[in-house]
């Protein structure tokens, strides 16, 4: 089985783009037009997730082993990684196993820490909307509201609904398949340093980022890099893009020294 990728770019080299927990690889476009006049970009689907394949399992190894296998597929044998939040993760997590495939690695808003749940009320209330008697998307928002009060999160939510073959709604994500893995998406990466160079994005406003975590991201990231983006919660590639690409393509475009 193959993930869904968008390509674009004509650049010489490479460069994966990861995106959320219940996001898509559309979350990412402004990142990638940000970076097409210098690499061939993919914008990558993760298993349950947008339009690639949906399956009982999906622990972060076997989620960086379907990043190889694309790669693969598409005969890029070294490349940066880009992740946002369970994209970052995953982005870690393939660093650690495949070094020396990464050129560098970019990791927005995350740690390489195990968090506390938190997304329950999501996926209870994604859960809670019955697809067969599903009028209208505004009816499934008005179910949501249960669980997340700012409109952006929902609406956010709301593009994984689509319309079916049959004019009914249907969820491009696994939800079944999410809430039974959950556990696992929450722990983090695992293995031998990665000595490349890594960066890390913040958003000043963000929680998944603290000072407490500086052991674990230089225990596994020796090299590692930490820019901040001001008055910028969870979502800073979407509520600070020019800031955040800017950041991302600096950090790139920089030489690697030796």
């Amino acid at each position: 089985m193959q993930l869904n990728y968008l390509e674009s770019g004509s650049g010489e080299k490479a460069i994966f783009l990861l995106h959320g927990l219940f996001g898509s690889a559309s979350n990412l476009t402004s990142v990638a037009r940000s970076l097409e006049a210098d690499y061939r970009v993919f914008r990558v689907d993760l298993r349950n997730h947008g339009d690639s394949f949906h399956i009982e399992t999906m622990s972060l190894s076997e989620m960086a082993a379907d990043i190889r296998r694309l790669a693969d597929h598409l005969q890029v044998d070294k490349f940066s990684l880009l992740g946002h939040s369970l994209g970052g993760k995953v982005a870690m997590q393939f660093a650690l196993e495949h070094p020396e495939r990464v050129e560098k690695l970019v990791v927005a808003d995350i740690s390489p820490v195990a968090y506390k749940p938190h997304h329950n009320e999501t996926l209870a209330a994604l859960c809670e909307i019955d697809l067969r008697a599903l009028k209208s998307r505004s009816e499934a928002d008005q179910i949501l509201q249960k669980a997340e009060s700012e409109l952006g999160v929902r609406q956010f939510l709301l593009k994984n609904l689509a319309r079916d073959s049959n004019g009914g709604w249907r969820w491009k994500l696994n939800l079944q398949g999410i809430d039974a893995c959950y556990d696992e998406l929450r722990l983090a990466p695992e293995g031998e340093a990665f000595e490349g160079p890594t960066l890390f994005i913040k958003g000043e406003l963000s929680a998944y980022i603290q000072d407490k975590h500086r052991g674990d991201i230089f225990r596994l990231f020796p090299k590692a890099e930490l820019e901040v983006i001001p008055d910028t919660g969870h979502w800073l590639h979407a509520e600070k893009p020019a800031a955040f690409n800017e950041i991302a393509a600096t950090f790139l475009a920089k030489t690697v020294p030796g």
